[in-house]
């Protein structure tokens, strides 16, 4: 069997996957947060929407009403450019259609599609691109771990059971003897409900110690727990993620997830 050559960007330190084994679990504002967390800790990055199907960074960083990105000639190539809000490089196939419009297409097409988005961008210099990839394990998956160096994934889980199950899924795909990388380690999203106006106060809406048990039984780091309140939401569906920050609770979690990956080691040893 000939072992596909992957692609390294040389202008990119390191590709870290965000993945969940399902939707719902705030995955998507997951890796904007993490993305805005090293942006703001001095780090050069870049994020990549990967969900070619139902992508949400349009919206998270109020663009959808953007146009589409602008295009240069770079040693002879045609590049995209990427939107910048908060130091932050952005890439999403929703900037190339209406916020309405469905994308019908077939592996094959998203595949070239995913490959286009990561090579023709004009990243720049980039100490960390994060890929925010769709629900499940499909073909964005494996395109990325077959063809692409990658340092290594982040898993996004909630509390509850149902999403442990299919998170377990996920870990499965990434710890594949042939396709698989390193795990950094699991988040736990929506770790709990505290109001604004009562932060100490916590409420296990959807259960808990659902993480501690992935970290345990799959001997991978618990990163961080990341906590909600009542205007997170809001704040993301209005574009403005920033405000969660806002929240002393989120931008404490978000800074250990930070301080985690970016010390973590095995991330370093995946890249030559």
């Amino acid at each position: 069997m000939t072992q596909i050559q992957k692609t390294k960007l040389s202008n990119v330190k390191k590709i870290i996957m965000v993945v969940s084994g399902k939707g719902g679990v705030g995955k998507s504002t997951v890796a904007a947060g993490l993305a805005l967390s090293l942006a703001r800790d001095g780090h050069s990055v870049g994020l990549l929407d990967a969900d070619i199907f139902g992508p949400s960074i349009p919206t998270l960083f109020n663009l959808n009403d953007s146009g589409r990105p602008e295009s240069v000639e770079k040693n002879g190539k045609t590049m995209l450019v990427p939107f910048n809000r908060f130091g932050i490089k952005l890439m999403s196939i929703g900037f190339f259609f209406e916020q309405s419009q469905p994308v019908v297409w077939r592996g094959p097409m998203v595949t070239n599609v995913l490959k286009q988005l990561l090579n023709d961008t004009d990243w720049e210099e980039l100490d960390y691109l994060i890929v925010d990839t769709p629900p499940g394990t499909g073909d964005i998956h494996i395109t990325l771990m077959q063809e692409f160096v990658i340092a290594g994934a982040v898993v996004v889980t909630t509390p509850q059971k149902m999403a442990h199950d299919d998170v377990q899924r996920a870990i499965g795909m990434l710890q594949d003897d042939k396709i698989g990388l390193p795990i950094i380690g699991v988040i736990e999203n929506m770790s709990w409900f505290s109001p604004t106006i009562h932060p100490d106060e916590k409420y296990f809406l959807f259960g808990k110690g659902g993480a501690e048990f992935l970290s345990k039984t799959f001997d991978i780091p618990l990163l961080a727990q990341i906590p909600m309140n009542e205007t997170i939401a809001e704040s993301c569906d209005k574009g403005k993620l920033q405000d969660i920050f806002a929240d002393a609770n989120i931008e404490k979690a978000f800074t250990t997830l930070t301080e985690k990956i970016v010390s973590q080691p095995r991330i370093f040893k995946y890249i030559k």
